[in-house]
């Protein structure tokens, strides 16, 4: 496995720890994305754990870089995650990380999640399970749209937003550079719509944006 923090103390420290597990090796370790990414390249790690602070760059960036990299087989990436959930958790998450761990997550946690990330598992740390629950609970609608209600009663002006360049044709790439927000934002959004207006996909999005009178055929 490659280890990538900016400080040395915790580089030191995590070595120390993974010391103590027989059946992990720590090949290398980077301060920076370009010393991850060439120590990538020149080990092949099966693990690629990604420590909270990266000199120059974040963690997501990081970690799309190595997504990109034609290394075989691709490394698997875990992930100290931030003290909250927020919209860049949910980037990493879809760029496509396989662990996620606290800050102050245990040795023998970090080891287990090297491990089942290593067989091709998926790991979660409890705090980070506990906080994708609660989002989960969160961002489900409470209450379906009634029949003659206005829109604007039942639709957040963000929602609105995001339905009316949907319905103007944007990609959920486009709309999340139109609106300075992540693409993992603009899909929980669309979620809540279809799930709001009990609507089964984009197509059914387009269509009653234009029925309710949010987007005119002009």
């Amino acid at each position: 496995m490659l280890l990538c923090d900016e400080r040395p103390l915790v580089l030191d420290g995590l070595c120390s720890l993974l010391r103590l597990e027989d059946d992990i090796e720590v090949v290398d370790t980077a301060c920076n994305a370009m010393q991850a990414v060439m120590h990538a390249r020149t080990h092949v790690p099966q693990v690629v754990v990604i420590g909270l602070h990266l000199e120059e760059t974040s963690v997501l960036d990081l970690v799309r870089q190595l997504r990109r990299e034609p290394l075989d087989p691709a490394p698997r990436i875990i992930v100290f995650a931030m003290s909250d959930l927020d919209e860049s958790l949910a980037d990493v998450l879809h760029a496509g990380v396989s662990g996620l761990l606290t800050d102050d997550a245990s040795r023998e946690e970090l080891a287990v999640a090297i491990r089942a990330v290593a067989r091709g598992q998926a790991m979660l740390g409890p705090r980070i399970a506990q906080w994708l629950m609660e989002w989960f609970r969160d961002s489900t609608p409470k209450s379906p749209v009634k029949a003659g209600m206005p829109v604007g009663a039942v639709l957040t002006p963000r929602e609105k937003e995001i339905l009316t360049l949907t319905a103007r044709g944007l990609s959920t790439e486009d709309i999340a550079v139109t609106l300075f927000i992540g693409t993992a934002t603009v899909r929980t959004h669309l979620y809540r719509l279809q799930t709001k207006l009990r609507l089964k996909d984009r197509a059914q999005l387009v269509s009653f944006a234009f029925r309710a009178g949010i987007v005119d055929t002009a």
